[in-house]
């Protein structure tokens, strides 16, 4: 048996009509703007939890990360073991802060520290991270649908990609946040399932037991975790793990889309339960993904796609890192037959929509909050039913850009798609570190209208310095480290523009009261 276009899409099928149930059942009492932005601030911190591990994964990750291992092995835990201690940062540094202001946008926070045009430049940061970021992951899963469903059918990149925003659209646009958890959640439980599922199915193909399998895995080569031994490499620990700790807080604690969710918690103690929780769970989740990887090669070796470092089709085209596990998952053999089993390519499938949606889904909430409460104060100027009418026609925009923007994508090549997320994350999300570093652990006062001015040249610096970073510093290389660099460019721009005169109360550092 093997799996057609038509099993796939009737996989999809159920796979929506479960969300738009689940929509339905958490927003058929309260539909207001209040549970949209902030879910009222009665999600179950355990919910939570586990909703954000699938926000944060994504369809990159999952796809992604398998495929890294051929190049950087397992050196991807020294960057999830600085997740870790980024989500504490988050837990006692930010959520302490964002409890104390009762925030529904995170970025109100930068106006009442800095100023309005901080305020705006802040917020603008973050609508230009999440559209990038986001647009990145949804043209990847997009783009590997279209390439084992939609083309065989006929069906053009631009209708696979309007249909996908159109679900996104609908789950979300009554319930925001108070959905997201729940459907969330559902999809993450999918996600790690379907990890699991198909790592049996391929030990079952090798005909490995389970300890035969950790030692294969052990054995293979690209098992390497720690890299101590050359500054300079991408791969080096330090460079890494602190990578990784301030991508967290940045892109977690610093981004309204994956707050926006911590804030619905009850309380700043669940919230920081749920942050602690999930912020450990990546270790084991991430490890998943790299067994699975090395699995993935050990196949691809065993039916000749993978030769000196070379991924290959049974054809003998060249894959890229990003293309093994989906052609693996969904390939045939020249009977016909799946490649490995008619499992892995079900699952794969369901894995796919699930970190997809997921990520959309939140990204598109997340959009519409601050654009509605930091652009156009909407929150401020309208009584319930205008704000109501508001939020919609933003969410509506929201998801049409969002599905221009995935679209635009398709012209792009890149050899691993979760590399270009943490690039795109450390030109954007680094202005946003500078700031909150600055507001939070001094007491200057800046000169507001200099702050766009510092937070567009600090992007403009960096990736000079990233350009000629080899030539200039005696053959160092700069990775995902670039974001500290420009977070403190930033914050070094911000004190030239400040004064020593005392900043406003809610500027202190929660931890200092």
């Amino acid at each position: 048996m093997s799996i057609t276009p038509q099993i796939i899409i009737a996989i999809i099928i159920l796979y929506v009509a479960m969300l738009m149930i689940i929509s339905y059942i958490t927003t058929k009492k309260k539909a207001d703007s209040k549970s949209f932005f902030t879910g009222s601030r009665k999600s179950p911190w355990y919910v939570v939890a586990i909703a954000m591990v699938g926000t944060s994964i994504s369809g990159v990750t999952f796809i992604s990360v398998p495929g890294m291992v051929g190049a950087s092995q397992f050196g991807y835990l020294q960057m999830a073991l600085g997740f870790v201690a980024g989500y504490f940062a988050i837990a006692y540094v930010l959520l302490p802060l964002y409890y104390k202001l009762n925030l529904s946008s995170i970025y109100t926070y930068l106006d009442q520290r800095f100023g309005n045009s901080s305020y705006k430049v802040g917020a603008a940061f973050f609508l230009i991270s999440k559209f990038l970021g986001c647009g990145v992951r949804m043209y990847l899963t997009a783009i590997v649908l279209q390439l084992i469903v939609f083309d065989g059918l006929g069906v053009p990149f631009w209708l696979n990609v309007a249909v996908t925003m159109v679900v996104v659209w609908l789950y979300t646009y009554r319930g925001g946040v108070r959905t997201l958890v729940w459907v969330d959640m559902i999809q993450t439980l999918s996600l790690i399932l379907a990890v699991v599922i198909c790592i049996w199915c391929i030990m079952q193909n090798m005909g490995l037991s389970f300890p035969d399998m950790v030692g294969s895995v052990v054995d293979s080569g690209m098992s390497r975790i720690w890299y101590f031994d050359d500054v300079n490499d991408r791969q080096y620990f330090f460079k890494q793990f602190f990578a990784g700790m301030f991508t967290t807080i940045a892109m977690t604690g610093l981004d309204q889309d994956m707050m926006q969710k911590n804030l619905s918690c009850k309380n700043l103690k669940d919230a920081q339960k749920n942050v602690i929780s999930y912020g450990f769970s990546f270790l084991p989740v991430n490890l998943l993904f790299l067994v699975l990887g090395v699995l993935l090669y050990q196949f691809a070796a065993s039916k000749g796609c993978y030769l000196d470092g070379v991924i290959s089709d049974l054809d003998g085209n060249r894959l890229k890192p990003d293309e093994l596990f989906p052609y693996l998952a969904t390939g045939r053999t020249p009977d016909g037959a799946q490649l490995i089993s008619v499992w892995v390519a079900v699952f794969f499938i369901i894995g796919l929509i699930s970190a997809a949606f997921s990520s959309a889904g939140s990204a598109v909430t997340a959009l519409t909050t601050s654009f509605t409460i930091d652009i156009l104060r909407a929150d401020k100027k309208h009584d319930e039913a205008s704000l109501a009418r508001v939020r919609k026609i933003v969410h509506v925009c929201n998801a049409l850009m969002m599905g221009v923007l995935i679209y635009s994508f398709s012209v792009i090549g890149n050899n691993s798609v979760i590399d270009a997320v943490y690039v795109v994350a450390s030109y954007t999300y680094g202005p946003l570190l500078g700031l909150y570093f600055f507001g939070l652990y001094t007491r200057r006062v800046v000169r507001d209208g200099w702050v766009p001015v510092v937070c567009i040249l600090s992007p403009i610096i960096c990736l000079i310095l990233n350009l000629n970073s080899a030539e200039w510093f005696g053959g160092y290389k700069m990775g995902y480290e670039l974001l500290l660099y420009n977070g403190g460019i930033t914050a070094l721009g911000l004190w030239l523009a400040s004064s020593s005169a005392p900043a406003p109360e809610s500027g202190k550092c929660p931890s200092s009261n």
